[in-house]
């Protein structure tokens, strides 16, 4: 049971609908997670659409590297409703049905992709260990270059502000759907 109540967008306050105007009106089209949470402080939720744009649809990565790095990030976190969100992006995406099973349970993934398989290290690395060592670094540096290494570490450090929030308030999958990840 989520720790707060679905917005009622007749409720919001002056300083809280132009931001769920915009959110509503953006490339999510709606506005729930995270963001519905946020929305409870307007500055918060504002800004951090705006870097939740930036990491999502403006990155230097591609759509099939980003969503693996936010799987990665969900599973870390066991971000059940985060999972739920991005599984289906994974797989529109490219990713691998046998990759996102073996993230979504705790095993190796089977990636040949150079790409790919960095992405997945580092954002292991980084959910897990909090850091990148040196030869982890220099292979990232080497298949991605240093912009989207960058950028990389930004997506994962969005998604786990969204997993965070996730799990705080305890936000729950959309009704009709099953729970996917064994926290």
């Amino acid at each position: 049971m989520a720790r707060l109540p679905k917005i009622d967008p007749t409720t919001l306050t002056d300083e809280q609908k132009p931001v769920y105007d915009r959110i509503a009106s953006g490339p999510r089209g709606v506005v729930r997670g995270p963001l519905a949470v946020w929305l409870r402080r307007p500055g918060l939720a504002a800004r951090a659409e705006d870097l939740g744009t930036y990491c999502r649809y403006d990155s230097s990565l591609n759509k099939q590297l980003s969503e693996l790095a936010i799987l990665v990030t969900a599973r870390a976190w066991g971000s059940e409703f985060e999972w739920f969100a991005h599984k289906k992006h994974a797989l529109d995406a490219g990713v691998s049905p046998d990759i996102v099973e073996a993230i979504r349970t705790t095993q190796m993934p089977p990636i040949t992709d150079p790409e790919q398989r960095v992405v997945y290290e580092v954002a292991s690395a980084i959910c897990h260990h909090r850091k990148l060592h040196k030869a982890l670094y220099a292979s990232a540096i080497e298949v991605l270059g240093e912009g989207r290494l960058i950028d990389l570490i930004g997506v994962l450090g969005y998604y786990s502000l969204v997993s965070m929030t996730i799990n705080a308030f305890e936000v729950d999958v959309p009704e009709g759907n099953s729970p996917d990840l064994d926290r």
